[in-house]
Protein backbone atom coordinates (compact mmCIF):
# COMPACT_ATOMS: atom_id res chain seq x y z
CA UNK A 1 0.00 0.00 0.00
CA UNK A 2 2.38 1.83 0.88
CA UNK A 3 4.74 1.31 -2.88
CA UNK A 4 1.25 2.25 -4.44
CA UNK A 5 0.96 5.53 -2.30
CA UNK A 6 4.44 6.50 -3.51
CA UNK A 7 3.85 5.47 -7.51
CA UNK A 8 0.79 7.55 -7.49
CA UNK A 9 -1.14 4.36 -8.46
CA UNK A 10 -4.39 5.22 -6.40
CA UNK A 11 -6.11 1.90 -8.31
CA UNK A 12 -3.53 -0.27 -6.68
CA UNK A 13 -4.21 1.69 -3.78
CA UNK A 14 -7.61 1.51 -3.26
CA UNK A 15 -7.02 -2.37 -4.41
CA UNK A 16 -4.48 -2.98 -1.02
CA UNK A 17 -6.96 -1.20 1.26
CA UNK A 18 -9.79 -3.82 0.02
CA UNK A 19 -7.35 -6.44 0.85
CA UNK A 20 -5.85 -4.79 3.76
CA UNK A 21 -10.11 -4.38 5.28
CA UNK A 22 -10.35 -8.02 5.98
CA UNK A 23 -7.40 -8.71 8.08
CA UNK A 24 -6.52 -5.34 9.70
CA UNK A 25 -8.36 -2.10 11.58
CA UNK A 26 -8.96 1.00 9.08
CA UNK A 27 -6.57 3.25 11.80
CA UNK A 28 -3.99 0.91 10.99
CA UNK A 29 -4.31 0.79 7.62
CA UNK A 30 -4.53 4.15 7.39
CA UNK A 31 -0.99 4.70 9.75
CA UNK A 32 0.54 1.91 8.69
CA UNK A 33 -0.05 1.81 5.38
CA UNK A 34 -1.32 5.14 3.60
CA UNK A 35 0.43 7.17 5.98
CA UNK A 36 3.42 5.42 5.56
CA UNK A 37 3.64 5.92 1.83
CA UNK A 38 2.97 9.82 2.17
CA UNK A 39 5.56 10.28 4.96
CA UNK A 40 7.98 8.44 2.29
CA UNK A 41 6.96 10.91 -0.49
CA UNK A 42 7.34 13.75 1.78
CA UNK A 43 11.15 12.80 2.27
CA UNK A 44 11.23 12.00 -1.59
CA UNK A 45 10.12 15.90 -1.53
CA UNK A 46 12.22 17.46 0.57
CA UNK A 47 15.30 15.69 -0.79
CA UNK A 48 14.90 16.72 -4.65
CA UNK A 49 13.70 13.06 -5.74
CA UNK A 50 10.20 13.59 -6.96
CA UNK A 51 7.95 16.93 -7.55
CA UNK A 52 5.09 19.00 -6.42
CA UNK A 53 2.31 17.00 -9.53
CA UNK A 54 3.61 13.99 -8.16
CA UNK A 55 2.92 14.76 -4.27
CA UNK A 56 -0.23 15.76 -5.10
CA UNK A 57 -1.07 12.79 -7.05
CA UNK A 58 0.17 10.70 -4.18
CA UNK A 59 -1.78 12.37 -1.52
CA UNK A 60 -5.14 12.45 -3.82
CA UNK A 61 -4.28 8.37 -3.95
CA UNK A 62 -4.28 8.37 -0.25
CA UNK A 63 -7.09 10.84 0.09
CA UNK A 64 -9.09 8.01 -1.80
CA UNK A 65 -7.70 5.45 0.52
CA UNK A 66 -8.57 7.28 3.10
CA UNK A 67 -12.65 7.65 1.82
CA UNK A 68 -13.00 3.77 1.51
CA UNK A 69 -12.48 3.59 5.05
CA UNK A 70 -14.80 6.38 6.57
CA UNK A 71 -17.47 3.57 7.27
CA UNK A 72 -14.93 1.33 8.57
CA UNK A 73 -14.00 4.20 11.21
CA UNK A 74 -15.00 3.93 15.40
CA UNK A 75 -17.40 6.04 15.36
CA UNK A 76 -15.89 9.90 15.91
CA UNK A 77 -18.98 11.57 17.72
CA UNK A 78 -19.00 9.38 20.75
CA UNK A 79 -15.22 10.31 21.27
CA UNK A 80 -15.30 14.09 19.82
CA UNK A 81 -15.06 15.28 22.92
CA UNK A 82 -11.70 17.56 22.29
CA UNK A 83 -11.59 19.75 18.97
CA UNK A 84 -8.19 20.07 17.52
CA UNK A 85 -7.25 23.33 15.16
CA UNK A 86 -4.36 22.19 12.78
CA UNK A 87 -2.54 24.26 10.38
CA UNK A 88 1.15 25.71 8.78
CA UNK A 89 2.31 28.96 9.50
CA UNK A 90 1.96 31.76 7.09
CA UNK A 91 5.16 31.67 4.90
CA UNK A 92 5.14 28.28 4.60
CA UNK A 93 3.47 26.43 2.00
CA UNK A 94 4.19 22.85 3.25
CA UNK A 95 1.27 20.59 4.27
CA UNK A 96 2.29 17.25 3.57
CA UNK A 97 3.31 16.42 7.47
CA UNK A 98 0.22 18.68 8.32
CA UNK A 99 -2.44 17.28 6.46
CA UNK A 100 -1.45 13.30 7.53
CA UNK A 101 -1.43 14.37 11.26
CA UNK A 102 -4.86 15.92 10.40
CA UNK A 103 -6.02 12.84 8.93
CA UNK A 104 -4.70 10.66 11.86
CA UNK A 105 -6.30 12.88 14.47
CA UNK A 106 -9.57 12.65 13.15
CA UNK A 107 -9.60 8.93 12.36
CA UNK A 108 -8.44 8.69 16.42
CA UNK A 109 -11.99 10.61 17.36
CA UNK A 110 -11.12 13.81 17.63
CA UNK A 111 -12.74 16.79 15.45
CA UNK A 112 -9.86 18.15 13.26
CA UNK A 113 -10.10 21.90 11.73
CA UNK A 114 -7.69 22.03 9.05
CA UNK A 115 -7.10 25.54 8.39
CA UNK A 116 -4.48 24.63 5.60
CA UNK A 117 -1.12 26.25 4.83
CA UNK A 118 0.51 29.62 4.40
CA UNK A 119 -1.74 31.13 7.43
CA UNK A 120 -1.61 34.23 9.41
CA UNK A 121 -1.67 34.08 12.62
CA UNK A 122 -5.07 35.79 13.04
CA UNK A 123 -6.59 33.14 11.01
CA UNK A 124 -5.01 30.39 14.11
CA UNK A 125 -7.19 32.80 16.56
CA UNK A 126 -9.94 33.48 14.75
CA UNK A 127 -10.33 29.52 14.00
CA UNK A 128 -9.83 28.88 17.52
CA UNK A 129 -12.40 31.43 18.82
CA UNK A 130 -14.89 30.10 16.08
CA UNK A 131 -14.77 26.47 17.36
CA UNK A 132 -14.07 26.23 20.72
CA UNK A 133 -10.99 24.51 20.23
CA UNK A 134 -8.79 22.64 23.11
CA UNK A 135 -5.55 22.23 20.86
CA UNK A 136 -3.92 24.04 18.37
CA UNK A 137 -1.16 22.37 15.98
CA UNK A 138 1.14 24.52 14.36
CA UNK A 139 2.95 23.13 11.93
CA UNK A 140 6.51 24.57 10.49
CA UNK A 141 9.16 23.07 7.90
CA UNK A 142 11.63 25.88 7.76
CA UNK A 143 14.14 27.54 9.90
CA UNK A 144 13.14 30.56 8.07
CA UNK A 145 9.08 30.33 9.19
CA UNK A 146 9.92 28.92 12.82
CA UNK A 147 9.15 32.04 14.52
CA UNK A 148 5.79 31.74 13.28
CA UNK A 149 5.12 28.70 15.98
CA UNK A 150 6.08 31.29 18.88
CA UNK A 151 3.95 34.24 17.41
CA UNK A 152 0.58 32.06 17.53
CA UNK A 153 1.08 31.37 21.03
CA UNK A 154 1.66 35.53 21.59
CA UNK A 155 -1.29 35.93 19.88
CA UNK A 156 -3.15 33.01 22.39
CA UNK A 157 -1.61 34.85 25.39
CA UNK A 158 -2.93 38.46 24.44
CA UNK A 159 -6.13 36.84 24.00
CA UNK A 160 -6.66 34.98 27.09
CA UNK A 161 -6.86 31.78 25.55
CA UNK A 162 -3.61 30.58 26.58
CA UNK A 163 -5.08 28.82 29.66
CA UNK A 164 -7.78 27.08 27.93
CA UNK A 165 -6.26 25.84 24.27
CA UNK A 166 -2.95 23.21 24.17
CA UNK A 167 -0.18 23.96 21.98
CA UNK A 168 1.14 21.44 20.11
CA UNK A 169 4.42 22.30 17.65
CA UNK A 170 5.97 19.77 14.67
CA UNK A 171 7.71 20.02 11.34
CA UNK A 172 11.56 19.58 10.37
CA UNK A 173 13.21 22.26 12.52
CA UNK A 174 10.97 21.48 15.83
CA UNK A 175 12.10 20.49 18.39
CA UNK A 176 11.72 19.82 22.12
CA UNK A 177 13.71 22.19 23.17
CA UNK A 178 12.28 24.90 20.79
CA UNK A 179 8.85 23.57 22.07
CA UNK A 180 9.80 24.07 25.58
CA UNK A 181 11.41 27.47 24.68
CA UNK A 182 8.40 28.86 23.26
CA UNK A 183 6.14 27.52 25.76
CA UNK A 184 4.50 24.84 23.78
CA UNK A 185 2.29 22.07 25.56
CA UNK A 186 4.11 19.75 23.66
CA UNK A 187 6.22 18.40 20.46
CA UNK A 188 5.22 15.90 17.66
CA UNK A 189 7.90 14.17 15.61
CA UNK A 190 5.45 12.40 13.34
CA UNK A 191 1.81 11.94 13.26
CA UNK A 192 1.70 9.01 15.39
CA UNK A 193 3.57 11.23 18.28
CA UNK A 194 1.07 13.66 17.67
CA UNK A 195 -2.17 11.66 18.03
CA UNK A 196 -0.35 10.25 21.57
CA UNK A 197 0.49 13.35 22.42
CA UNK A 198 -2.83 14.67 21.69
CA UNK A 199 -4.28 12.09 23.94
CA UNK A 200 -2.51 12.37 26.85
CA UNK A 201 -3.16 16.37 26.59
CA UNK A 202 -6.82 16.11 26.23
CA UNK A 203 -8.52 12.79 26.86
Amino acid sequence: MSDAIVSCKKDQVLAAVEKARGELEAPDIIENGLAAGMNEVGTLFERGKLFLPHVMMAAEAMQAGVDELKDDMPEASEKAVSVIVNGTVEGDVHDIGKSIVSTMLQTSGFEVHDIGRDTPVADFIAKIKETDANMVGISALMTTTLQGQKEVIEALEEEGLRDKVKVMVGGAPATNSWAKKIGADCYAENATEAVNKAKELLL
